[in-house]
């Protein structure tokens, strides 16, 4: 096994690490905060290295979930619905909301022409929340092949979506 080096292994990984919290968070500061706190985190770590399978794979794991608990934390920062609340008024104007439902009625349509294996891990998954296990447990198929399922799954419904938005230009 080969010694792991942070100037030559891992800092190149910055990049990468940058787009997965940016994916995540939608947010350029938070995702550089996520690669710093990646980077310290990984560099504490170091006396673990020689023991893992994949050091690039350790690292997005890292940043993934501190990505996920950020956005967590930042949503649990939002207002609950309560009676008192319930009287704000929506920020959106009428035709945003509109705009909104007509994506979202687009997007249920491209779900719902989904293969129906497909289809069931899409719901399971993203709409219910359900792990990969889980799922591979209910449609009695591997993890892998629920993961190979769900990226073709999205990839379809983002390419269609793509299609639909960008017709006419």
């Amino acid at each position: 096994m080969r010694k792991i080096s942070f100037r030559n292994d891992i800092l190149p990984l910055k990049d990468k690490l940058y787009r997965l919290a940016l994916r995540i968070t939608l947010d350029s500061a938070e995702a550089e905060d996520i690669v710093q706190d990646t980077m310290i985190r990984v560099w504490n770590k170091r006396d673990e290295w020689e023991e893992l399978d994949s050091v690039e794979a350790y690292c997005l794991t890292v940043a993934r979930n501190l990505a996920i608990d950020r956005s967590q934390k930042g949503e649990a920062q939002n207002l609950e619905l309560t009676p008192e609340t319930q009287d704000v008024p929506d920020a959106l104007t009428p035709d945003r909301k509109f705009e909104q439902t007509e994506q979202l009625k687009i997007v249920h349509r491209l779900i719902n022409e989904l293969p129906e294996k497909q289809r069931t891990i899409i719901q399971l998954r993203d709409i219910e929340g359900k792990s990969y296990k889980e799922i591979a447990d209910v449609l009695q198929l591997t993890e892998e092949q629920v993961k190979v399922n769900l990226f073709r799954a999205r990839q379809r419904i983002k390419m269609k979506y793509n299609e639909i938005d960008t017709y006419g230009l």
